[in-house]
């Protein structure tokens, strides 16, 4: 038996992987067969051939930044020529399209924008609520709780709960990047280091919300900063069992600040496979249809994912770096078929609200913009 069978053994038969096993399965070729045990372990979690997806809709509620990212070909400067704040109206009005079509999750995330005051965000949530109080608001990053953390003078926790209490449901992953300081230093120095991403999600944990973790791969990381981020996560689960799911995704180095050549689509699957190996305390594994493109997304269900993701009816960030794969939903409904599983549409808990019969589609699907 090779080295590469034995760890994959060793995570078949319900044994943790070490940062060790992780460095050589990605240092390893054998991308098929790291796949076909990942898919195995999808299945222990989800016996079920059922691939779910969520109907939601980003939307950036500003652009205005002053962490200044180098990867990042969204944001604007303070007083930047076209940086904007969306008014709330706005907002209520692009959440009422999605709503529309049947949409449940909203992903609202903007900049650090150092001059909003907290409650700014928190009579947002509140005209949010009032309106929509069925929506899930999975919205902010761990960089923007701690922005409002500063302007609220508040500590980590008061500033979740009372942000909890006025509407927000959930805390998206966003801004992990890799967790490790090297690499953190190197794309985006002022944003933070890893324990303090883990800490927010912690105490978001702590205080009732749930959370997502992300990884993006491409930045020059090295192998053992990956196995280090993935293991960081599952000591954080371990501790605050909130992760409900993990997606990783790949850095778009077009029209940024840190050049860099784009990830291979074999790459993104191993490292979905390895995700799903060592992450055994976080039930969900999702595609990243959004930056790989819808066919390697399809392929991803059989490297350990169980999850399309969201339909996302208006992305900016990852399209602002040159990338835009646009699906609409019976899109995603005829991709899940065509890998052999049955569609199903969930919320943001992963809760099944719908399952499609052979053929059915929706009637008032959108054309996803940008």
């Amino acid at each position: 038996m090779s080295h590469i069978d034995r760890i994959l053994q060793k995570a078949l038969n319900g044994d943790r992987l070490t940062l060790e096993d992780g460095i050589r399965l990605f240092e390893s070729d054998e991308i098929e067969k790291i796949g076909n045990a990942a898919n195995e372990i999808k299945k222990r979690f989800h016996p079920e051939p059922i691939t779910t997806f969520v109907i939601g809709r980003n939307i950036n509620y500003s652009n205005v930044c002053d962490t200044y990212c180098r990867f990042c070909a969204f944001y604007k400067k303070p007083g930047e020529e076209g940086s904007y704040v969306l008014t709330n109206e706005e907002i209520l009005e692009k959440i009422q399209e999605m709503v529309d079509v049947g949409g449940t999750e909203v992903l609202m995330q903007g900049g650090t924008h150092p001059d909003l005051p907290f409650e700014y965000y928190l009579n947002l949530l509140r005209d949010i609520k009032q309106r929509f109080p069925k929506v899930h608001m999975h919205s902010f990053s761990p960089a923007e709780i701690l922005k409002m953390k500063d302007v609220s003078g508040l500590s980590l926790e008061e500033t979740l709960r009372q942000i909890h209490e006025a509407g927000l449901d959930s805390l998206p992953g966003a801004g992990a990047e890799i967790l490790d300081d090297r690499t953190r230093q190197k794309i985006s120095r002022k944003k933070g280091t890893w324990r303090e991403w883990i800490e927010v999600m912690k105490a978001a944990n702590k205080v009732g919300l749930s959370t997502t973790g992300t990884m993006v791969i491409g930045f020059g990381e090295s192998m053992e900063e990956r196995v280090l981020h993935l293991i960081r996560l599952r000591e954080a689960q371990d501790e605050s069992k909130g992760f409900l799911a993990f997606i990783p995704w790949t850095f778009q180095p077009d029209n940024t600040n840190l050049k860099a050549e784009k990830v291979k689509p074999e790459e993104y699957l191993k490292t979905v496979a390895i995700s799903r190996l060592i992450l055994d305390n976080i039930p969900n594994i999702q595609a990243s249809w959004v930056t790989v493109g819808a066919e390697v997304g399809k392929k991803s269900l059989f490297y350990g994912c169980n999850d399309f993701g969201s339909t996302m009816m208006e992305e900016n960030v990852v399209s602002a770096a040159g990338t835009a794969h646009k699906i609409n939903t019976n899109q995603i409904i005829r991709l899940i078929r065509e890998a052999g599983f049955i569609p199903a549409q969930r919320n943001t808990k992963y809760e099944i609200l719908h399952v499609f019969n052979e053929d059915e589609t929706i009637e008032n699907d959108f054309v996803m913009e940008n």
